[in-house]
């Protein structure tokens, strides 16, 4: 195996794996990471989708108890089905949405500085929804359990979800700040994404290496199996202890962090001191 290239893998798998459910894009951090590294190309796209496969295997592993609980329950529990209804629910709009503009999106959005634009912009959003939040003092949310959503909480959630086909708006941040504004205690949007994120993330993973089949090479399967373990580690970890985080703090950090890491990127662009035109 070649010692740069497994470097190069095990550094995006770790951020793949910490940015995955963090609301700060790990697309777009991996579009970035790829570009300061030069791993880029066919190769790397595929990459990028086996990662993120190591990465939610973590959340099934965390959750595995809860997922087999709804799975075993969906013949005979109303709640079990009530689950699994949301999470498709929420699901189907990123999807088609997905569908229809997958090229266009690929074609114009997928390098450092458009990137660099929407995590701007998501850090301001999710100062913009903290600042809401305190608005409202000590008045509880409205939806204080995953098993409380109803469909059409569920299906705003998914439509927030859809803004994060955009490279660099986070499809956890999108799901979670959205979910918080349509009335979901912090800690039940949080879970609900990563519950949302299964499909999502199985679908993509599937269908891109069904197209990409060919990539995966003896040599390559060496670079993908560290950055799967790595993500999958990283995350496991990133998993827990966000959900300790989030019982005393709130997102405005990752906000000042997208707003910084965004203009720093602008920055460089702009300033020609990287060629990330291209």
């Amino acid at each position: 195996m070649d010692w740069l290239l497994a470097g190069k893998a095990l550094i995006l798998g770790v951020v793949e794996g910490l940015t995955e459910f963090l609301p700060v894009s790990s697309t777009g951090h991996l579009i970035v990471a790829g570009s300061l590294i030069d791993f880029t190309g066919d190769h790397a796209k595929t990459f990028d989708v086996v990662i993120q496969l190591g990465a939610i295997l973590a959340v099934c592993w965390e959750y595995r108890r809860r997922i087999g609980s709804v799975l075993t329950g969906l013949p005979s529990r109303p709640d079990a089905r009530r689950f699994a209804l949301n999470v498709a629910i929420a699901t189907i709009p990123a999807v088609v949405l997905g569908l229809l503009f997958e090229k266009a999106i690929k074609a114009e959005l997928f390098s450092p500085l458009p990137v660099a634009y929407a995590l701007v912009v998501g850090g301001l959003a999710i100062l913009w929804a903290e600042a809401r939040q305190r608005a409202r003092g000590v008045v509880p949310p409205r939806v204080q359990s995953v098993d409380a959503l109803s469909p059409l909480d569920a299906l705003k959630v998914g439509l927030a979800q859809c803004f994060a086909l955009i490279p660099g708006m986070s499809r956890s941040g999108s799901t979670i700040i959205g979910g918080m504004l349509f009335g979901l205690e912090r800690r039940v949007a949080t879970e609900f994404s990563f519950f949302l994120a299964m499909p999502i993330i199985f679908g993509a993973t599937a269908f891109e290496l069904f197209r990409g089949w060919r990539l995966l090479s003896a040599d390559a399967l060496g670079l993908f199996t560290l950055g799967f373990v790595a993500a999958f580690v990283s995350a496991f970890a990133c998993v827990r202890w966000l959900l300790r985080y989030i019982a005393a703090h709130d997102f405005t950090v990752f906000a000042w962090y997208r707003i910084a890491f965004g203009l720093l990127i602008l920055l460089l662009g702009y300033s020609d001191a990287l060629d990330w035109s291209e």
